[in-house]
């Protein structure tokens, strides 16, 4: 892959990674309208028990099965018969992996509230208890959906073909919108939410509806990827006979990764305890952290997840044909590109963060909005480190090996499950959230730092100077920037008040002189990084070819 196509089939992924989280932030405006932020516990019920299937997807299924399948596929397709017959035993073996977790994980539902419920305080009462229960045997079998969806997705990402796996969340987040649109007609509509909806007044109908829907749109998730499969060709027959046919490096790759991914399950059941002991306080709990990392995730997604899904198929290539100057190049590539938008993101919330959760957020008090825009900066402080560490994780994946990152995962996860427990303890209830978003941010960069180190020391160099170089610029950007956007901010409040309507007019213009600030220094300073990031999405405007 070039580097045009690389930069062709992040956008079109970027593209439907923008889709798709714009109608995320309306299903979590929905949700927070519906059940509040702080004190709600059925909000941190329902959060708690639709965030465990997301968790195992992510730190067991979602990462096993990345840290195999790209590099698998690859190689497979030297073989004889372009590799289907080692591609359906891959398949298999995953799916049946998959659907053994999905089974036992709905089965130890009852285990949610205990495993994941407040560390410290008074915790939940028996109906809060009954409720999470029952959310969770409805929302855990996202599980297996989910690995299908990557499964499927890593197939296509493997052969090129990158949109499909991106635009697939967007039908996700439309069956679950429709749900919770069907729920504010039910339980109370906008001028029914100050109504906290209390655990004991849900019926098994309602409980029905809203699981139900965040299950379904999980499984539309998953069909919408088998369309293109069909289109080019691909048939899939589940094969046995998993003995002899080279699936012991890829077993070997797996187990490391589940052991990571467990190590990781443990430092988020730490941290979901931290956060549900601050919901049950009458603090910021599961509704608000997840608003928060919705936000930071946002810029990682667009830009870092779509850059490196492309990469991760090049560094495969590249590692199988032992072409470490390949993998050197796109490691740069990839730490210049992502850092430009990373810095930008850190940039904007720092200067306008305020404004940007008011708005979002508008049927929320101002404490409410105000304690979900301190968590995501606290969480975006990790942010250029958390994408680096992404990148740096797929480059050890590209070489099939899973226990370096297993390694450095341990301090990791030690970090943030430390500042997690110490917040809970340590702070009033509205800051719980904001340190272990510190925590997180000091996590990411731990990890970061023991990647770089290690890859520096087995590629024989990283382009560190150039990448160095790129950062400073980086930062001289967008120090100017965030004092641009917190002046303009505050100039607009003394104007015309703390209305959120005030906050819209602050973050249209506080951002929008941040975007220009922060682009006009690095053309003076020449960082041809950004025309690499900005010339896909310049073609496609009327004239330009």
């Amino acid at each position: 892959m070039s580097d045009s196509s690389l930069m062709r089939a992040t956008t079109v992924m970027a593209s439907g990674t923008f889709v798709s989280r714009l109608l995320g932030l309306v299903r979590v405006q929905l949700l927070t309208g519906l059940l509040g932020v702080s004190g709600a516990l059925a909000a941190d019920g329902f959060a708690t028990a639709n965030t465990v299937p997301n968790q195992l997807y992510n730190l067991i299924a979602g990462g096993l099965l990345n840290a195999v399948l790209v590099p698998q596929i690859v190689q497979a397709t030297k073989h004889s018969d372009g590799g289907q017959a080692f591609l359906d035993r891959l398949l298999t073996i995953s799916l049946l992996g998959m659907a053994v977790v999905t089974l036992v994980a709905t089965l130890l539902s009852p285990l949610v509230p205990l495993v994941f419920g407040p560390s410290t305080g008074p915790g939940w009462d028996a109906s809060t208890i009954a409720l999470v229960v029952a959310f969770a045997y409805w929302c855990l079998p996202q599980v297996f959906f989910y690995g299908v969806y990557t499964v499927l997705g890593q197939v296509l990402n493997a052969r090129g073909r990158f949109g499909a796996y991106m635009w697939a969340p967007v039908a996700n987040n439309v069956v679950a919108i429709a749900g919770l649109v069907v729920m504010f007609v039910w339980i109370g509509g906008f001028n029914k939410i100050t109504n906290p909806h209390p655990p004991s007044t849900w019926t098994a109908g309602q409980i029905a509806v809203l699981a139900g829907s965040a299950t379904l749109g999980v499984v539309v998730q998953a069909l919408v990827v088998m369309v293109p499969l069909r289109r080019m060709g691909f048939r899939y027959r589940p094969r046995f006979g998993f003995r002899g046919v080279g699936l012991g490096g890829a077993g070997r790759v797996a187990a490391w990764t589940f052991a990571g991914a467990l190590m990781g399950q443990l430092g988020f059941i730490v941290t979901s305890r931290a956060v549900n002991a601050g919901g049950s306080l009458g603090g910021p709990g599961q509704n608000a952290y997840g608003s928060a990392f919705l936000l930071f995730m946002l810029p990682h997604s667009l830009i870092t997840v779509s850059l490196v899904t492309a990469l991760f198929t090049r560094m495969s290539h590249a590692a199988h044909e032992r072409d470490t100057r390949a993998v050197r190049r796109d490691l740069s590539v990839g730490l210049r590109l992502t850092g430009v938008a990373s810095v930008l993101a850190l940039v904007g919330m720092l200067a306008v963060g305020d404004e940007l959760t008011r708005v979002l957020f508008f049927k929320n008090s101002a404490a409410e909005t105000f304690a979900i825009a301190a968590a995501t900066t606290a969480m975006m402080l990790g942010l250029v480190s958390f994408s680096a560490q992404y990148l740096f994780q797929r480059a050890f994946y590209a070489y099939q090996d899973a226990r370096t990152p297993f390694l450095i995962q341990i301090p990791v996860v030690l970090v943030i499950a430390a500042t997690s427990f110490a917040s809970a303890r340590e702070l009033d209830p509205d800051r719980v959230v904001v340190g272990i978003g510190v925590g997180m941010a000091a996590g990411y960069t731990v990890g970061a730092v023991q990647s770089a180190v290690v890859l520096r020391r087995r590629l024989g160099g990283l382009d560190g100077a150039r990448v160095l170089r790129t950062y400073v610029r980086l930062v001289c950007a967008g120090l100017p920037a965030v004092a641009v956007g917190q002046g303009v901010s505050a100039v607009v409040h003394v104007l015309l008040g703390h209305s959120v309507g005030a906050s819209l007019v602050a973050l249209v213009l506080g951002g929008s002189l941040v975007l220009v600030v922060y682009v006009g220094v690095l053309r003076l300073l020449r960082v041809d990084e950004l025309d690499e990031l900005a010339e896909p999405l310049l073609r496609r405007l009327p004239g330009r070819h």
